[in-house]
Parts: structure tokens; C-alpha cells; sequence
């Protein structure tokens, strides 16, 4: 996929409203215009399924990658949640909101930095490349040289970013609700109050800062991982400073020996494991994009702490009754852990209760597998989204998760398509039980 070329960032709220608004208006059009062209061909033409065509998918897409922040981000959220009951080509279409995004042009970066460091800040930097190395959904980085010599990574956020995530989250919202564009009836108020408090942490790159820390305090004893060190002195609520970390795309170990890709799945997997059961503390947002390999010292880099979260105890002690449960395939134990997470309610039909403990053991086929999981070999998604999709649209047994585990899901779903990605097989149900009974 070709790199989007600069456009800037929206910054103000009306502007930032607007576009949103336009895009509405796309979708209108774009959906009358194919319930036209479905009926020039003798076909039904429901609004619901004009709303949903790939084109339209495309055109929100198109809209939410170029306002940057929040919107973009609150779209690649219900691409992860909507991944196994909308229909293909939209799900498809909204997965381009998990690639790079737009990045700013150099002016507009220029001034960003002018107001973060102030008059003179050329002075801090030998170098400068004005070319981004990755553009996300809240900020870009760029690689540049302290005056001392320090080799630098600079996460430069996205002006207006930070004071317009909770009208971003609020009007994207009211669009995807007016065009019933939210799947398994999606609790959009948990939703968008969980994105609000996430997305404002994000926001905060001193905050992120102080967790790249703490976790690489977290991970020290692992020489397999390796995180990069924050320079304070370039730090800003607005500009993180990190070493500049050399390394592959993570996807080149897919052609790497089958022993290596085991290795690394292993490891990734196991600090998955470590992350929730253990520090109770995860980086949420499995984005490719935020690891590196380094060939040289078999080492994965760690890059991105922007979403990093702390799990209550209680939190984490309900995923570990389940996942026992899981393991030793008691029914009733993982109905009782599905009722206390939210994933049911006590007061629910045995029907709808029985197809929520279904959906649990077919997502949690990994843990219940005996030895080495084929990742890549696994046609797991496919089965969880037809069965998802059956359950909750043709007999209306499954809702949607509660709002707290959204973004432990996203790590979950992108761990998985992580480790089918470089192809390797893990005994995830062996590192699992291990880490439990470390815990």
C-alpha cells in the first residue's frame, strides 16, 4: 500500500465538526447512489445495506484517516470491534485505519516544534530528517541528532489532537449511530467515555514517558526484549524523545527459519501473558508497527506506550478464573467468569448464556490446544466471525462487550493476527498455565 502524502492536521473544533458533517453527507449520498444503481440492476435496495457497501466504507475511511486523532482513532476501534459482524468489504475498508496515516507537512511540523520548543530550537539538533519514519492516528516520528550527538527518535503529536478528543469521540459517534454503522448494539456512551479516558492519556507524552519507563523496569530480566531509553531534556506534554532504535519490520520474520518465528511468537506471547497476569500492566495497541526485529541481536523492539493501561485486581482475577476455567473446560465455571466480567448477566435466558460460553471456548481455542498452536495455519478468525455474526444477528444471543475490555480485546485479536502474521506456533495453553501459576 502506496504511503498517504501530507495533508494537515484540522485543528479546531469547527473545522474538525465540518469535516465530519461532510462525511455524513458522502455517506447519504453514497448510499442513495448505490440503492439506485441496485435497483437499475433488479435488486433490493435496503438503506441498511447501501450504508454498508465497500464504497462507503472507503469514503469514511478516507475521512476519519485524513481528520488524524481521535476520530481516526475511534474508527479503528470499531473496525477491530466490527471485524466479525459487518459485512467483509467494510470491515476490509475500515482495516485502512490501522495503517499509517496522513503525515503532516513540514510547515505545519515546523510550527509545531517552534511552539513545543521555542524561537531557536533549531540550535537543540544537529539533524533533522524532515521525512517521518511512521505517522499514526495522534502523532508522527521523526528521526533526528541532538547537538551532543544523541541519535534521536522525535514523536511530534498532532496540533489540536489533544483538545479535541472528546468532540472528536462524541461526533463520530453521533455519525456512526445516526447510520447504524455500530455493531452487536455496541454500548457507543461506555464506548466513547473508555476512548475518551484512553485517548487523553495518549495524549499526554510525558505520561507516556513516565510507562516506557516503568515497563522497561517490568521487562528488564527479558534479554530478548528491548525498549528505548526517554531523553527528558526534549520532552514535552507535546513531543516525546526517545533513542532512535534500529531494527526490521517485524512481518520480515515470516521468512526466517520456522525455529526462529517460534522463538519470537513465544516471546511475544508470553509477555502477553506477563502483561495481564502478572504487571497488570499492558500496552494495548499490538499496531505492527510498534515492534521492531533486530536480526543482529535476535532482539524485539518495544515502541509505542501511548496505550498503555493498569488492570484493578480484581479486573485481572476475573480473566484468571475464566482462563482456568477455559482450560479445564468446565462449562459452569466459564459461564460464572462470563457473568462476572460482563460478558453476561445473571438474569440472562440458559440460551443466551450457553452462546456466550460458546463464543468463549471457540476464541480461547489456543489456550485450550495441546502443544504448539498453528497461528498462520488457523482459520480461527473466520470461525469466531461466523459464529459471532450468527449469534448476534440471526438469533440475537450475544451483546456486545462491556466498554473496560475494549482495548484488552484489541490486544488480544492483534496478538493473534501478530503471531499468524510472522507464522508461528506457540504453545500458548503451556505459557499460560506457567504464568497463572507464577501469579
Amino acid at each position: 500500500m502506496p504511503k498517504p502524502s501530507p495533508a494537515p492536521v484540522p485543528q479546531s473544533r469547527l473545522e474538525r465538526l465540518a469535516r465530519i458533517g461532510l462525511a455524513a453527507g458522502e455517506l447519504a449520498v453514497g448510499a442513495a447512489t448505490e440503492g439506485i444503481r441496485r435497483l437499475a440492476r433488479g435488486e433490493a435496495a435496503e438503506l441498511g445495506t447501501a450504508l454498508l457497501s465497500g464504497a462507503n466504507a472507503k469514503r469514511l475511511a478516507t475521512r476519519l484517516a485524513r481528520l488524524r486523532g481521535a476520530a481516526m482513532k475511534i474508527g479503528q476501534l470499531v473496525s477491530l470491534q466490527g471485524e466479525d459482524v459487518l459485512p467483509p468489504e467494510f470491515a476490509q475498508a475500515l482495516a485502512m485505519l490501522r495503517s499509517q496515516a496522513a503525515p503532516m507537512p513540514p510547515e505545519q511540523v515546523r510550527r509545531v516544534l517552534g511552539r513545543e520548543f521555542g524561537k531557536g530550537w533549531e540550535k537543540r539538533f544537529a539533524r533533522f530528517d524532515w521525512e517521518p519514519i511512521a505517522a499514526a492516528s495522534i502523532g508522527q516520528v521523526h528521526r533526528a541528532v541532538a547537538a551532543n550527538g544523541r541519535d534521536l527518535a522525535l514523536k511530534i503529536q498532532y496540533p489540536g489532537v489533544a483538545r479535541s478528543i472528546a468532540s472528536d469521540v462524541d461526533n463520530v459517534a453521533v455519525l456512526l449511530r445516526l447510520f447504524n454503522l455500530l455493531p452487536l448494539g455496541l454500548d457507543v456512551g461506555g464506548m466513547a467515555a473508555e476512548a475518551k479516558r484512553q485517548l487523553a492519556q495518549e495524549a499526554d507524552y510525558e505520561a507516556e514517558g513516565r510507562f516506557l519507563e516503568r515497563y522497561a523496569k517490568l521487562v528488564a530480566g527479558e534479554p530478548g526484549l528491548a525498549v528505548p531509553r526517554v531523553h527528558w531534556d526534549l520532552t514535552t506534554p507535546r513531543i516525546m524523545a526517545m533513542d532512535f532504535m534500529a531494527g526490521e519490520p517485524l512481518e520480515t520474520l515470516a521468512s526466517a527459519p520456522q525455529a526462529k518465528r517460534d522463538a519470537v511468537g513465544t516471546l511475544l506471547e508470553r509477555l502477553l501473558f506477563r502483561e495481564l497476569f502478572e504487571f497488570r500492566v499492558m500496552q494495548t495497541d499490538p499496531n505492527f508497527a510498534n515492534y521492531l526485529w533486530q536480526p543482529g541481536t535476535g532482539r524485539v523492539v518495544l515502541l509505542d506506550f501511548g496505550a498503555t493501561m493498569r488492570f484493578p485486581k480484581e479486573f485481572v482475577a476475573k480473566y484468571a478464573r475464566i482462563t482456568r476455567a477455559v482450560i479445564a473446560g468446565d462449562r459452569d465455571a466459564v459461564a460464572q467468569g462470563a457473568i462476572d466480567i460482563g460478558y453476561a448477566a445473571a438474569g440472562d435466558s440458559p440460551e443466551r448464556i450457553d452462546a456466550v460460553v460458546d463464543v468463549v471456548f471457540l476464541v480461547c481455542e489456543p489456550l485450550r490446544h495441546r502443544g504448539r498452536y498453528d497461528f498462520p495455519a488457523s482459520d480461527l478468525p473466520a470461525r469466531v466471525r461466523d459464529l459471532g455474526y450468527d449469534l448476534a444477528f440471526r438469533r440475537g444471543l450475544v451483546r456486545a462487550p462491556p466498554p473496560e475490555t475494549i482495548f484488552l480485546h484489541r490486544k488480544l485479536v492483534g496478538a493473534f493476527l501478530l503471531l499468524a502474521r510472522i507464522g508461528a506456533r506457540v504453545d500458548a495453553r503451556g505459557l499460560v498455565t506457567e504464568v497463572l501459576a507464577g501469579r
